[in-house]
């Protein structure tokens, strides 16, 4: 960790990966922050160990300029579903990102089992 205590911190990219935007992500040892807007500004914060899955996706100007985007489905009731986009070294990030994501669940004891519904826990037993 560096001494401005986060882990990674990056802006959103636009024109050959330029960082013109106003929205800032930021990992901690226990959360994803997303900060947006310059007027009316909006911050989403999720808790790593609510995160279940994350997703690199590039689209072809993305891998151009080593760029890509993490799609992160999560038990967050408020953002179900965030994107991290046009980041930099996005395979780097997820990477950071997931095994964050692993500590935070093991520090807690939470498993993925206690995020799926009643059905699936039972079709997963009774199926």
């Amino acid at each position: 960790m560096n001494n401005t205590g986060y882990l990674w911190q990056d802006r959103k990219r636009i024109f050959f990966g330029l960082p013109w935007t106003f929205t800032v992500y930021t990992l901690t040892d226990d959360r994803l922050i997303v900060k947006s807007g310059v007027f009316n500004t909006s911050e989403d914060e999720i808790r790593l160990y609510r995160i279940l899955d994350v997703t690199l996706k590039r689209s072809f100007w993305e891998r151009l300029f080593n760029l890509g985007t993490l799609h992160l489905c999560t038990a967050d009731k408020s953002s179900p579903e965030i994107d991290v986009l046009h980041i930099k070294n996005p395979r780097e990030v997820r990477t950071l990102l997931s095994d964050r994501v692993e500590e935070e669940r093991a520090s807690r004891y939470v498993g993925i089992r206690e995020y799926m519904d009643e059905d699936e826990t039972n079709n997963d037993v009774h199926g």
